[in-house]
């Protein structure tokens, strides 16, 4: 059975995105990626248990006035001599006073 194509892309294009902060997700959000074009049923059903998976593991922050976000990255694109693999990182501080 064919899973609504549309709704399934948004959702994993909202996963890919929330997977830049959420690493625990990552590998699964990857391999549910690879069925956007010819989704499934039982693909829409694990991005649905992905969803569930999140429901209540986030951080809610007040609206505070005196509170503060950086964000740093670095990325090195094939900067490995061995075997030419890019390197990514990243930092984010959230400072509330």
């Amino acid at each position: 059975m064919t899973a609504d194509k549309e709704m399934y892309q948004r959702l994993v294009g909202k996963l890919i995105y929330l997977s830049h902060t959420r690493l625990d997700i990552v590998f699964v959000v990857s391999l549910v990626s690879q069925f956007m074009h010819q989704p499934k049923e039982a693909h829409l059903q694990a991005t649905i248990r992905i969803v569930k998976y999140l429901q209540g593991r986030g951080i809610l922050f007040k609206r505070n006035k005196n509170a503060s976000l950086e964000t740093y990255t670095n990325v090195d694109y094939t900067g490995s001599v061995l075997d030419r693999r890019s390197t990514t990182g990243y930092c984010t501080l959230v400072e509330i006073y």
